[in-house]
């Protein structure tokens, strides 16, 4: 069977808020265009609105998780006639508090650190935000189609053309079924990127192109976060609490995070960088630790878990990213690394790329000139944006961190009073990618997080859970026939880091994907892939210390149901 091909002006990979807010805006300049001409106070010829959206989810907004409170000036400005009552927040911030725990006990600083204050901002569901732009960007006009994934990027005389969406009805040996749907050629004249963090195809075209020429590597944390169902009055909405300290390391970056949702809800969770060093670690037994200490486990008290995921967040900020534009194609918001650090606020910074790059798209198919000469002009905008501002002002922040939270609150402190600055001569820190931190095995015993935390990591399935048993709050479900999504091209390297690292990719993934699996007879361990339970965080692909799993897009349709998160 031949491949379907359809045409479209431009394609949007990506219904998270950078994507939607590229469709919304690129339809409202398309809109205001044609109405100038109509009415004669412009002799330009209409445009067609020919926007193409493709979700892998099966609804939008289902694979859409963050904390989160938000920054919401971007969404009064891509939503100019629009009230706060018409935007799906969970509540204002009323009240907020940073508290460092010790291992059995807490003391409130005093004082909010730079940046990290959240006067005027709001607690959402992401996911709710998500669905919401989704029927905002339906009867705008956009063609928003999901359950597709985008497999691979389609080039033509070396310059993007499109993408090329996944087949279905494939068995695990890769041989067609009676049900076999060839992939579908998506080819446009601008594509624009908005996968989020670590992004299949913003990945591929960063490498091929070699857009982070002169860049820093980007760098990323995991995040873990539960939504649980309070007693009534338990908890009040709208209250923000951030913690540092337990149940983290010293030489870790990280904290945790309670936010006060409506109807009784909270979300509790733990964002930790995944430059660790120890390979036991373990983000998600680490939430489930976190939520005995006595100060979390008064908050939880009477609760019940309702929802469960994990997502990875782009940390290395403005040096860590690409080159945003080439011929024929834009990368917007997690994909690209518009996250600002300290602060750890991303939505509004996503949703101001998604708007840039639709204005250069919009421009550019007036001029019909797609070329990379014309599509610079979204870096052009970014440079006069508030975003690049905000970006770059903190623009060695977490770098500041690589050897631990001391040494990295001094740095920090340099930064404030030399404008981001700090103490190095050139104005810039370097880093290194996260899967290069992990330290031998032999060279931690006794002092692992594992053997540390051994007594604690008993699962009551009443507060604390088993990886399994939380991935069911994760509504995660994926056809089992299909091909593995997650390859892992050398069982030999497995075998070299299962002795050298203890294979740490059955701690760092928060769904229990990889299993180390011990022969009863030889007990020798073998490495089983699980990819039905995979959250899509793509943390394996960032954090095995060979770069021996790579994460690939699975059906269309396929992976976790967030909701409330």
């Amino acid at each position: 069977m031949e491949n379907q091909i359809i045409e479209t002006d431009i394609l949007i990979i990506g219904g998270g808020p950078a994507g939607l807010a590229a469709a919304i805006h690129f339809a409202d300049l398309i809109r205001r265009h044609n109405e100038s001409a109509e009415s004669g106070k412009s002799n330009e010829a209409k445009l067609p609105l020919n926007v193409i959206l493709l979700e892998k989810a099966n609804a939008i907004g289902n694979h859409i998780l963050s904390g989160a409170v938000i920054n919401p000036i971007s969404l009064y400005e891509l939503l100019p006639d629009i009230t706060d009552k018409d935007i799906p927040f969970e509540s204002p911030v009323l009240k907020e508090e940073i508290q460092f725990l010790t291992k059995g006990g807490t003391w409130t600083l005093p004082f909010h650190p730079p940046y990290m204050g959240n006067k005027g901002n709001y607690i959402v569901s992401l996911g709710k935000v998500a669905r919401w732009l989704g029927e905002i960007a339906l009867k705008k006009g956009i063609q928003i189609f999901t359950g597709f994934s985008g497999c691979e990027i389609l080039f033509e005389n070396g310059k993007v053309a499109g993408v090329q969406t996944g087949a279905s009805g494939i068995d695990k040996d890769g041989r067609p079924l009676p049900n076999y749907q060839p992939p579908t050629d998506v080819r446009a004249k601008i594509t624009i990127l908005a996968e989020g963090a670590r992004g299949h195809l913003a990945k591929t075209l960063i490498k091929q192109l070699n857009l982070s020429q002169n860049r820093n590597p980007q760098i990323y944390s995991l995040g873990v976060k539960e939504v649980w169902k309070l007693p009534e009055g338990a908890f009040q909405s709208g209250h923000v609490i951030h913690t540092l300290g337990y149940p983290l390391d010293f030489n870790q970056f990280g904290g945790g995070f309670i936010y006060g949702l409506n109807d009784n809800l909270v979300a509790i969770g733990l964002a930790v960088g995944l430059d660790y060093t120890d390979p036991t670690f373990d983000i998600h037994h680490a939430l489930q630790i976190y939520k005995k200490h006595p100060f979390i486990l008064r908050i939880l008290k009477g609760g019940k878990i309702v929802r469960y995921g994990a997502k990875t967040i782009p940390e290395g900020g403005f040096f860590a990213m690409p080159q945003l534009f080439h011929d024929n194609v834009m990368i917007v918001g997690d994909s690209a690394g518009f996250t600002a650090m300290p602060s750890l606020k991303g939505v509004h910074l996503a949703i101001q790329s998604g708007m840039l790059a639709a204005k250069t798209a919009f421009d550019s198919i007036k001029k019909n000139d797609t070329s990379g000469d014309q599509l610079a002009a979204y870096e052009e905008l970014f440079k006069k944006s508030p975003a690049y501002k905000e970006l770059y002002t903190v623009r060695n922040f977490r770098q500041s961190f690589k050897t631990n939270s001391f040494f990295g609150m001094l740095r920090f402190g340099a930064q404030i009073l030399t404008g981001g600055r700090g103490l190095s001569l050139k104005g810039r820190l370097t880093t290194s990618e996260d899967y290069k931190h992990c330290r031998l095995i032999k060279e931690l015993t006794g002092r692992t997080f594992l053997e540390r935390n051994k007594d604690r990591l008993v699962f009551d399935n009443k507060l604390t859970f088993d990886k399994e048993a939380d991935l069911f709050y994760s509504g995660t479900k994926h056809n089992e026939e299909q091909p593995s999504h997650i390859v892992v091209p050398s069982s030999d390297v497995c075998q070299v880091c299962i002795k050298k690292y203890d294979a740490p990719c059955q701690r760092f993934c928060p769904a229990k994907v990889f299993e180390i699996v011990a022969d009863p007879k030889t007990g020798k361990k073998e490495l089983t892939l699980h990819p039905a339970n995979c959250l899509h965080c793509k943390t394996c692909d960032i954090k095995d210390p060979f770069e021996n799993a790579i994460w690939h897009p699975p059906y269309g349709g396929d992976g976790p149901k967030y909701e409330n998160m």
